[in-house]
């Protein structure tokens, strides 16, 4: 390969971005790769590059005199400061028309400063969402493109033949203007998180509730992942449970501390969510609970002033389990329910134009969240373009009515034993309030307007009031 022969770059040779790379030139497309350290670009390169068309440029200049024109670079870097720290340096050897690419989990207001600032330049920048960790960027990511639709056609070819398949179809799709895909991607790991919280609350029922092993959590979650509640966080969770110790033998999750880190992105969807006033509670409260496991020195010093003495569960353990797996199929459709509708609202905002059914088929390969009744809710998304909610849907409403029994029974299990199922009960009290043709927001007007004369609003005729509540004082 000669100069200007490479199609396509890859910046960062992380875990994330080797693997990009290695799948880009297995699928044919010649690659180069950069890292601002060399001896790593060298050792990839030594170590992983025999055999296929994949090259390295050992300076920013180097690497960029590789690409054919116009250039089309992927970022694969940490979100924040160093993205713009390396799109400054890439400035100085880029020119009008090529094409600069951010795979990583970059907030969608930075995508938006970042490719307004680059448009005066002429340079067309894609904020693009990438999913399904280390195998999935070798093997076959979901791929979550926003930007310029001219941008996106130039590496088009590259982004299809490298994506997850779903029915023979990859697991990628244009999204709209400007930070879509960055937002879509966002939503994605705020439902993310959502789902594995109810995964942990159920884990926690049938550990602290049921006193059930590792060998036998291991079971029932490789059955749970068969049929409508069939989902790549349930496959890995049945994994997990099977994983012993190398050094002790012991069931390896016993042995992992109880504290959960994040990197921002589900707190970023309840803030997004807030400001667009939309509901995603379930959401919101994996975002607590993240934060509540972080405080372990705090949770264990209350344990001993305010003790955990509830009863143990005295029912029919094999129903209740069958109930915990009704109750988790409606948290997820409810998690998803949530994030669609935070979606949809966002598109009007920001006039995206995103094509919901589409957001639904890309994730049903490749990425974290991908799950069988995303089948469905693609479906819904389809027959209805418009549809703001999916529990309006009539075949989805039904799958959830069939199981809101279900998720009653585990929210008041838990509660009784206290154990805590925050993102259950969340779950349920969004599809109660929901369904709701009356809500006590009538007092919260009434109090407003008796403390602020903020105003209310009433039932039998138009227009704003305001009343005075309370009597002169003598």
């Amino acid at each position: 390969m000669g100069t200007h022969s490479c199609e396509i770059g890859v910046i960062g040779l992380g875990v994330m971005g080797r693997n990009l790379a290695l799948n880009c030139a297995e699928h044919g497309f010649p690659v180069v790769v950069y890292n601002r350290t060399a001896e790593k670009t060298s050792e990839f390169i030594v170590r992983d590059a025999a055999g296929v068309a994949l090259r390295a440029g050992y300076t920013l200049q180097e690497f960029t005199e590789l690409l054919r024109k116009p250039r089309a670079v992927i970022m694969m870097v940490p979100a924040g400061p160093p993205v713009d720290s390396m799109i400054q340096e890439l400035l100085l050897f880029l020119e009008a028309g090529d094409v600069l690419i951010d795979g990583g989990n970059s907030r969608p207001v930075d995508t938006d400063r970042r490719g307004k600032s680059l448009q005066e330049k002429g340079i067309l920048y894609l904020g693009t969402g990438i999913s399904g960790g280390e195998a999935g960027a070798r093997f076959g990511p979901s791929i979550m493109p926003g930007g310029p639709q001219k941008a996106y056609e130039r590496v088009q070819p590259v982004m299809e033949a490298i994506a997850a398949r779903a029915e023979g179809a990859p697991c990628v799709s244009y999204l709209g203007q400007g930070s879509a895909g960055h937002y879509v991607k966002m939503v994605h790991n705020g439902i993310e998180y959502g789902l594995m919280q109810l995964i942990a609350e159920t884990y926690d029922v049938m550990k602290r509730g049921l006193g059930l092993q590792a060998g036998e959590l291991h079971h029932i979650y490789a059955q749970w992942n068969e049929g409508k509640t069939a989902c790549y966080l349930l496959e890995i969770t049945a994994r997990i449970f099977s994983a012993l110790d190398e050094k002790t033998g012991q069931p390896l999750i016993n042995l992992i501390l109880d504290a959960a880190g994040q990197k921002g992105s589900g707190m970023w969807t309840s803030q997004e969510a807030l400001n667009l006033q939309i509901p995603t509670p379930t959401i919101d409260a994996s975002v607590a609970m993240r934060n509540l496991s972080g405080l372990k020195k705090d949770r264990t010093a209350a344990a001993g002033v305010l003790g955990l003495a509830a009863p143990a569960f005295s029912g029919d353990r094999r129903r209740f389990i069958e109930q915990l797996r009704g109750a988790f199929y409606a948290g997820m459709l409810l998690t998803y329910t949530q994030g669609f509708a935070l979606l949809y609202r966002a598109s009007q905002v920001n006039t995206y134009r995103l094509r919901l059914a589409e957001v639904a088929r890309i994730w049903r390969g490749g990425c974290i969240i991908r799950a069988s009744l995303l089948n469905g809710i693609g479906t819904a998304c389809r027959i209805n373009p418009d549809l703001s909610n999916l529990l309006m849907d009539e075949q989805i409403a039904q799958a959830l009515i069939t199981h809101c029994d279900d998720l009653r029974a585990v929210v008041q299990s838990a509660a009784a034993m206290g154990i805590p199922a925050p993102a259950f009960m969340a779950s349920l009290s969004y599809l109660d309030s929901y369904r709701s043709p009356w809500l006590p927001a009538n007092l919260i007007q009434a109090q407003r307007d008796c403390f602020g004369a903020h105003t209310y609003e009433r039932l039998d005729m138009p227009g704003t009031f305001h009343s005075k509540w309370q009597k002169d004082r003598d």
